[in-house]
């Protein structure tokens, strides 16, 4: 996300994270083979102990080097205290990820750094500003969480925690300003990023399924 200081196979009878299949892990656990860095700052991403790190000096985005277009997407995170971060979808290598593709907002929004300042499409594991998320679910910063990302045609749908906090029809945006602000909203397509911001965020157990 953006933030100026920095800081029904899909119903119910379907268990939150637990779409039953294949999955294919996205990071093998020793290094970033199979992904690319694209405008790091300073270390960029960093592998320590099994997991992919933003360091607090680091950052920018990290994309897969494979397109991604219907998929579920599962993964574990934690969060230093008011930690900022995002999961970049269907979203090309160049360009912001949250407008030339789609962001799933990745953030700490509890903490008192963002009180007063967010918007509803700001929460973490909102499609960023564009469809909110609820905000339910999250555990306190330098705890584990487990989340999911589902893109399916038209269809994005995140879990966190067992919760879900984002179904969202892509197809229910109808306002010209909104969809020429956010050309990725008709992406089909796409790369998946951790797209960082300078705070410490780290992720494991990263891996997909991928859809029809």
């Amino acid at each position: 996300m953006k933030i100026m200081f920095r800081a029904t196979v899909f119903q119910a009878v379907v268990p939150a994270l637990m779409i039953a299949g294949d999955f294919s892990p996205l990071f093998n656990g020793k290094d970033l083979s199979g992904w690319k860095l694209i405008n790091g700052k300073g270390p960029g991403y960093v592998v320590e102990k099994g997991m992919i790190v933003c360091p607090a000096d680091g950052g920018g985005n990290l994309y897969t080097e494979k397109e991604y277009f219907n998929f579920v997407l599962q993964f574990e995170f934690r969060m230093e205290p008011g930690g900022n971060n995002g999961i970049g979808i269907r979203a090309p290598q160049s360009g912001d990820a949250a407008y030339s593709g789609m962001e799933i907002q990745i953030l700490d929004h509890h903490h008192a750094r963002y009180e007063g300042k967010l918007k509803p499409t700001q929460l973490h594991g909102s499609v960023y500003d564009v469809f909110g998320a609820k905000d339910e679910g999250m555990k306190p910063a330098g705890q584990w969480n487990r989340e999911e990302i589902v893109a399916d045609g038209r269809r994005i749908k995140v879990t966190l925690n067992g919760k879900v906090i984002t179904d969202a029809n892509l197809d229910d945006v109808k306002d010209p300003a909104v969809l020429k602000k956010h050309p990725g909203l008709a992406r089909t397509g796409g790369h998946i990023g951790l797209l960082g911001h300078g705070t410490r965020v780290e992720f494991r157990k990263l891996r997909i399924k991928e859809l029809p």
